[in-house]
């Protein structure tokens, strides 16, 4: 009997050793996952931004830093495969506009000074001498093939069928106006900012038939876009983050993009740098037009050229999409900015495939 005790006890001294460093290593990600997101105190405030010159205002709100874990994980229901691995991800706070851009907000820039597609391609193409003031000048949308509204509503409305190449200008314009650095979201922002601090499917939780309340989508949409900020707006006082329209971000899409990041450590501030391609820069949050699977907090969707097929130019407009009502955008402004984000602009060129 002696003996038969005496073996486990001797194995039990053996394991000791083993037991202390097990104890001493550090939890694996999965234990440390449970931990996120972790929300920092914002020492920024919201304010109202005025376009003077042109009588109109919106709100900016303040989005506080902190690390969540990007992406949804496998057994949520709708799941892309584009939506993993789910990976720890790093944002500095910024603000981001309350509600989509609007027409009236839109307007001023192109409107009153409606750009020329002839002399553009001329300076583009070398063939027409620029000063460097005249370079670093922001060109304008030329006039539209076909009402960019497409009758659904203008005053309050979310600007809708506009290029990433459009986008991108507009906040170049309007940091110049205003005096501020104003730019796309990247990617991992956007999904920061629509979570809210949450980890579920949604903003408000899992269950799709509270989406009634917070989004406009297939179900209780009536074929079109509303109003922006109809609906309730998540925790962090973002209106229509699901659903009305979906946003362009900075980032060109990458089906595997999350992959290359790191697993284990949060990677700061993660963006896929666009490049001179028209097609294929991510869309988040999904519209109008559908169902309630398409408007998780990680759905990630990208821009083909099917959303400008019915433009008869050759080359197609790099500034309207004659076929993309479903697409807006809202802008967001660091508050450090990253440093590849700095004077970032859209490379994009009418001979741009």
């Amino acid at each position: 009997m002696k003996h038969l005790i005496r073996k486990p006890l001797a194995f039990a001294v053996l394991l000791l050793p083993f037991v202390g460093l097990a104890l001493w290593l550090p939890a694996p990600a999965a234990d440390k996952a449970t931990e996120l997101p972790q929300v920092e105190t914002a020492t920024h405030k919201g304010y109202t931004e005025k376009i003077a010159e042109a009588d109109v205002a919106f709100d900016m709100v303040a989005v506080p830093g902190g690390t969540f874990l990007m992406g949804s994980p496998k057994d949520e229901k709708g799941r892309g495969e584009d939506e993993g691995p789910q990976h720890p991800v790093k944002v500095r706070p910024f603000w981001m506009s309350a509600c989509e851009v609007t027409w009236d907000i839109y307007d001023p820039w192109w409107k009153q000074k409606p750009g020329n597609k002839e002399e553009q391609r001329a300076v583009e193409s070398g063939t027409k001498k620029v000063t460097q003031k005249e370079a670093d000048a922001i060109s304008r949308p030329t006039p539209t093939y076909a009402d960019p509204t497409f009758s659904y509503g203008h005053d309050g409305f979310a600007a809708l069928s506009i290029t990433h190449h459009a986008a991108m200008d507009y906040c170049r314009w309007l940091s110049q106006t205003t005096g501020k650095d104003y730019r796309l979201p990247t990617e991992a922002e956007w999904e920061w900012a629509c979570r809210a601090g949450s980890k579920t499917a949604y903003s408000f939780g899992d269950n799709p038939d509270a989406l009634k309340d917070y989004a406009w989508y297939a179900d209780n949409a009536d074929e079109a876009p509303h109003k922006v900020g109809t609906r309730k707006p998540n925790a962090w006082g973002l209106y229509d983050m699901h659903g009305n329209v979906g946003e362009w971000c900075i980032d060109v899409y990458k089906k595997d993009f999350y992959a290359t990041l790191s697993l284990d450590k949060p990677t700061l501030g993660p963006v896929n740098l666009p490049t001179g391609v028209r097609y294929g820069h991510v869309v988040r949050g999904g519209s109008w037009a559908d169902k309630a699977a398409g408007l998780r907090s990680a759905v990630r969707r990208f821009s083909e050229k099917g959303w400008n097929k019915q433009d008869p130019q050759q080359p197609k407009s790099i500034w309207w999409l004659t076929d993309g009502d479903i697409v807006g955008f809202r802008v967001v402004r660091a508050v450090e900015e990253y440093p590849d984000l700095k004077g970032l602009r859209s490379k994009i060129k009418w001979e741009s495939k």
